[in-house]
């Protein structure tokens, strides 16, 4: 019987040891395969699928499984914060002028659908309001902040419609904020300092410098520049320096499969189905 016993007892630690060790396996592969997720960011919504920056484009995102979808931020002349692109809303819409110039009910006339297909007619421009009570919970929002300088207080603005929603201290870095106006991308990281943030960098055949890199990385944690100047050593700097790299934007696989290979942590794309978030 002790013979049994002790056998019992060797058998008991062989196989605590091995679920221990499986285990520690198992944590590790998760581990891995979590670093190596590369985010999926619909730009401006699925916008190859679907006018830009409407809840048509948006909807198109989740259905395609996107992690993120990116927005641009304005305000209407009566201090509404719109979600639109360009500073004007002539390409995008059946109007024309300034969308600064334009009252919030102006703006709601408009058909932003049109532009890109019959079949959209009457997609309106949605409120920054709009678009988190739809999504949030159900998929990451990037809010870039354009042309901010136009829009005295749009950085406050922002901020007051993430706090009224509770998402002022985001989870898994589902609310990230950027701009190409770095000024205004630290405006708002001194009012939210828990909401991500990043720096929006247009081509440049400079690349970044070391000094770059140290003021960015004190208050951002994503540089995202134009895809162009990317590769493996921009993308192992930019980790050097604690941060992260979501380049922008890619309209071809070609180019999805380039920045994955470089290592880049997010592509932000028109084409969702480009970018396999699980390589």
């Amino acid at each position: 019987m002790k013979q049994l016993a002790v056998i019992l007892m060797m058998m008991g630690v062989f196989v605590m040891t091995w679920i221990g060790t499986e285990g520690k396996v198992l944590a590790e592969q998760s581990k891995i395969k979590n670093e190596n997720q590369v985010v999926n960011i619909a730009h401006r919504g699925a916008s190859g699928y679907a006018p830009e920056n409407t809840m048509a484009a948006f909807d198109k995102a989740f259905n395609m499984k996107a992690d993120m979808f990116e927005i641009d931020v304005q305000m209407s002349k009566d201090g509404e914060l719109v979600v639109i692109h360009d500073t004007t809303v002539d390409r995008t819409t059946d109007g024309t002028g300034k969308v600064g110039d334009l009252t919030y009910d102006e703006l709601q006339q408009l058909d932003a659908g049109s532009f890109f297909g019959e079949e959209f007619a009457g997609e309106k421009i949605p409120t920054l309001g709009e678009v988190l009570d739809e999504y949030k919970g159900k998929i990451g929002i990037l809010i870039e902040m354009k042309s901010p300088s136009l829009y005295p207080g749009i950085e406050e603005k922002i901020a007051e419609e993430l706090k009224k929603r509770n998402l002022d201290k985001p989870n898994n870095d589902k609310i990230i904020v950027q701009s190409f106006e770095h000024n205004s991308v630290q405006a708002f990281h001194s009012i939210l300092p828990d909401v991500p943030v990043g720096v929006l960098l247009s081509y440049s055949g400079d690349g970044i410098s070391n000094e770059q890199m140290i003021e960015f990385s004190s208050y951002a944690e994503y540089v995202n520049p134009n895809m162009a100047m990317i590769d493996t050593e921009l993308v192992e700097r930019i980790h050097e320096y604690g941060m992260q790299t979501h380049p922008w934007t890619v309209r071809d696989q070609e180019s999805a499969d380039y920045l994955l290979e470089a290592g880049a942590d997010g592509i932000i794309t028109d084409y969702p189905d480009y970018v396999d978030p699980r390589k």
